[in-house]
């Protein structure tokens, strides 16, 4: 059986997806990441389509790559009779990229409408444009684009169209659900029935538009394709791309088949977060295999199980994906979730049931009034150790007053007033700030620095507002959640009130109370 041919094309196809937009040298940390992974051809952009792409090539020499080659793509040259003078065609050579690929019709849909050419001008253009590349040393990967749907249409066009291609000397065929609205049974029959008119490998390029792409390029394989192309994260243009990291697991773990260069899975969800950070977009925490929630128990039941044998609530061990599983505790949390989040936290319980039995029934009013722990689990250690007599009262805020001014110009004055006292000694300060809880955290460190200079490291990383019970409109409680950090590590804490300050007091005063307990 053929070993699988990987194609990643994030940094193409990928930063057509909305709210994608990477500088020159994020498009080069990715191609290294990429290529560290074990991808064997990184498609890094359309040189005639942009200075930014041209000058990704142009720097992308440079790298020392170890497994991947570099591709760049195009469409075909323009008119039949204008190869050697086509702009693109000259743009992909001047790219110097070992590997080209250009894509051209074959929906007759596309090929009349938009070029305006009849079927044989249409043959003519890819039997050119792919031999004028290939006769200038390049390997030739033709992109069949709209295949599926030009193959519902005429299937003896879209053939026709490939095999152009193919006496051009492309070298592989990708077969592309440009539209990403065929579904996986029409894409093997259709894949498996072009394997037996064209005499080179096939590959997939699935779009998600139908929410079949990953479906669709296993499909794909099983019909017989040996080159998929996808990006990584699925992102792209619409509904995106065919998710690699997906798509790799699956072949590997579940249809056993081999790729062209070695891979280390346990590397996959690193890569991911990776590529997400570079394009500053917030992960997808649901993702197959790599997402935070992939290995995430919540239901009482479900862990319970899983403290028993994962394999029964999970398909994989999260580690060979370099993931880990996860217990969440939550209102639908049994006294499982909390053994399980105790031991990961080095804190040994109590044989009584009963202590247990009452802390999952407090946990669960708490979340009732509002509170929750599966992304402030911060908050919860300190809670579970209060309720174990193991946490120590390092201070305790007496009095809180903050002071919020405008005038006629527009200009902003928040002024924050605390009394904190510690081990009997009480220190009254006063900050200002940008806004209130900007002054209401700047104040705290101030009051609390005399007793505890460990805290001049700790920083403040995120802070998130949700309003609870929206009918209740201004007067709703809100529930607020602080990412705290220092030079080691990061935490998340809670507070709940209808007060947006006193809210955010709590969450402040958890992080910081975590921070000397962890001392």
């Amino acid at each position: 059986m053929k070993k699988i041919e990987l194609f990643d094309t994030t940094l193409r196809d990928g930063t057509q997806g909305e709210g994608v937009n990477i500088s020159i040298h994020d498009k080069l940390e990715i191609t290294k990441r990429l290529d560290e992974f074990g991808i064997d051809i990184i498609e890094g952009g359309w040189p005639g389509s942009n200075p930014k792409d041209e000058e990704y090539f142009d720097k992308v020499r440079n790298l020392k790559l170890k497994n991947s080659l570099i591709c760049a793509f195009g469409s075909t040259a323009r008119y039949p009779d204008r190869i050697e003078s086509d702009n693109n065609l000259q743009k992909l050579l001047a790219s110097e990229a070992p590997i080209i690929t250009i894509f051209g019709k074959t929906w007759r849909f596309h090929s009349e409408k938009t070029l305006g050419l009849t079927d044989e001008q249409n043959e003519e253009l890819i039997y050119k444009s792919v031999k004028y590349l290939v006769d200038s040393g390049r390997r030739v990967i033709f992109d069949a684009e709209h295949y599926y749907d030009g193959y519902k249409d005429d299937p003896q066009f879209a053939l026709t169209m490939c095999k152009a291609a193919v006496k051009g000397g492309a070298d592989t065929v990708t077969l592309c659900d440009t539209n990403g609205g065929t579904l996986p049974h029409e894409i093997f029959d259709i894949t498996e029935d072009t394997s037996k008119h064209l005499t080179v490998p096939l590959g997939i390029h699935a779009h998600n538009d139908g929410g079949m792409a990953i479906a669709n390029t296993i499909a794909a394989v099983q019909a017989g394709a040996t080159h998929v192309q996808g990006t990584t994260n699925g992102v792209g243009e619409r509904c995106g791309n065919a998710d690699l990291c997906a798509i790799i697991p699956n072949l590997k773990l579940k249809m056993n088949r081999e790729t062209l260069t070695d891979i280390d899975l346990s590397n996959l969800t690193s890569l991911s977060n990776f590529v997400y950070e570079m394009m500053n977009v917030s992960p997808n925490t649901r993702a197959p295999f790599v997402g935070k929630s992939a290995f995430a128990h919540k239901g009482g039941i479900h862990v319970s199980s899983v403290l028993k044998d994962s394999r029964m609530y999970e398909h994989l061990d999260p580690t060979i994906v370099g993931n880990i599983q996860r217990v969440i505790v939550s209102d639908l949390s049994g006294q499982s979730n909390i053994r399980y989040k105790a031991a990961k936290l080095g804190i040994e319980l109590p044989d009584d049931k009963e202590f247990n039995k009452k802390f999952v029934l407090f946990l669960k009013d708490l979340e009732y009034k509002g509170f929750q722990f599966d992304g402030a689990e911060a908050s919860f250690e300190m809670l579970l150790r209060n309720e174990l007599n193991e946490l120590k009262t390092f201070f305790k805020v007496v009095y809180t007053k903050v002071n919020v001014m405008f005038d006629d110009n527009g200009m902003e004055y928040t002024e924050a007033v605390l009394k904190v006292e510690v081990d009997g000694i009480t220190e009254h300060t006063a900050a200002d700030g940008e806004g209130p809880v900007n002054a209401l955290d700047k104040a705290l460190h101030k009051a609390l620095r005399r007793f505890y200079p460990e805290l001049d490291d700790v920083h403040l990383i995120d802070y998130k507002v949700r309003v609870l019970g929206e009918g209740d409109g201004t007067a709703a409680k809100v529930r607020v959640l602080i990412e705290s950090g220092d030079n080691n590590s990061t935490w998340s804490t809670v507070g709940v009130s209808g007060n947006i300050i006193k809210a955010s007091l709590q969450a402040l005063t958890d992080s910081i109370n975590y921070k000397l307990f962890k001392k």
